[in-house]
């Protein structure tokens, strides 16, 4: 079998804390947040690392936005992937799951030589866990999903992911080339080599990808290939916390929270 060519969507997402909608367009402003890379990604990153440990493979990071993610992508390559593949046009802005899922299937096609596409479970910003199984649909590859380990034979070029059930687990094999969504929290992820950091951060080590690279239709990209509409917003109500304030002395309110805790003896 050639050398092992892995695919991690990797997708930059802002701080969930620092995000805000915004009111006449109901989307996410993302001005004023911070970004990283979305958390279970990382996961998804640990385990193409781990089978390039074991395996003579290859990790490449694609990944979706505006060139300044680039030096977050960046911090991936420092863990020990090969190389960034971002996909950065105004043609892709605005995409919902079905529009983005189409642009990374195109970049995946791109590519052409992708053994194993590996994606975190979901993103934290959208949480939809669509992308995996819709790129399994785009690229009409087989998927096996919320795995928490994988193990791979180069011999008979098939992927198995093992997932946990109620009760048990069970044990899923694909052949190659696969799609696999892993379970958030699956693993621990590495810390970034700083030795590898100057590598990282040379020039060539990301490549750029706009519309006309991946031949992609317009019909099927960013807001206007988006089926999804959001047709209104409603803020959930929130309850204050119930508080009971003690006065008095020390000893009279210590008196007073014995009461009050008498009442949840068991």
């Amino acid at each position: 079998m050639p050398k092992l060519h892995i695919v991690v969507c990797v997708k930059i997402v802002p701080k969930p804390e620092e995000v805000r909608v915004d009111a006449e367009t109901w989307r996410l402003d993302r001005g004023d947040a911070r970004s990283e890379i979305n958390p279970p990604d990382m996961n998804a990153m640990e385990v193409a690392l781990r089978l390039k440990d074991h395996h003579d493979a290859r990790v490449s990071l694609l990944s979706m936005g505006p060139p300044f993610f680039t030096p977050l992508l960046r911090v991936a390559l420092a863990m020990g992937a090969n190389h960034i593949h971002l996909l950065s046009d105004r043609a892709f802005a605005g995409a919902d799951t079905l529009a983005t899922t189409y642009t990374l299937a195109r970049a995946i096609e791109t590519l052409g030589d992708v053994d194993l596409v590996i994606c975190g479970e979901e993103s934290s910003d959208g949480a939809t866990g669509q992308v995996p199984a819709g790129l399994a649909a785009w690229l009409d590859w087989p998927q096996i999903t919320m795995v928490n380990e994988v193990t791979l034979d180069t011999t008979s070029a098939t992927v198995q992911g093992r997932r946990e059930l109620e009760g048990g687990h069970e044990v899923l094999a694909a052949p190659l080339p696969a799609v696999l969504s892993v379970q958030t929290a699956a693993n621990e992820p590495r810390f970034m080599d700083f030795d590898l950091k100057p590598w990282a951060f040379a020039e060539g080590r990301a490549t750029v990808w706009d519309q006309a690279a991946l031949s992609a239709d317009a019909a099927y990209l960013g807001i206007d290939g988006s089926p999804t509409q959001v047709s209104g917003l409603t803020e959930a109500p929130t309850r204050a916390r119930k508080r009971e304030m003690l006065e008095g002395t020390v000893d009279e309110m210590v008196t007073q929270l014995s009461a009050l805790l008498a009442r949840w003896e068991l």
